[in-house]
């Protein structure tokens, strides 16, 4: 469905300076090496999946109600409205969640 992140990016995100493997000489140089230091495993915002329409109404999908006379019987029938929509945008969580990429092992004692 969604992007991971590490093929979107050519740095591991959560890499120490030893394993990283170049430090400052790598790509990108002094920039790559602040970007691994300030790495968080923790995602605080996400892209939103709602849309708001003109009215300013906010859900996944929007439909228009219409009539459809067919052998003299009107009958309604819902039409997607697909234009004139606004994406949600960034969206901040509620609780810090783990990022996808960040190697985490759970087991149960």
């Amino acid at each position: 469905m969604g992007a991971s992140g590490s093929k979107s990016r050519g740095l591991w995100p959560f890499a120490s300076q030893a394993a990283g493997g170049g430090g400052a000489e790598g790509p990108g140089g002094q920039q790559a090496l602040a970007r691994a230091r300030a790495a968080t495993p923790f995602v605080f915002t996400r892209r939103g999946s709602m849309y708001y329409d003109e009215d300013g109404d906010l859900a996944h999908e929007f439909y228009e109600e219409t009539i459809v006379t067919k052998n003299g019987r009107k009958r309604a029938k819902l039409k997607r409205i697909h234009k004139n929509l606004i994406p949600q945008g960034i969206v901040k969580l509620e609780h810090p969640r783990i990022h996808v990429d960040f190697p985490v092992i759970i087991c149960e004692v």
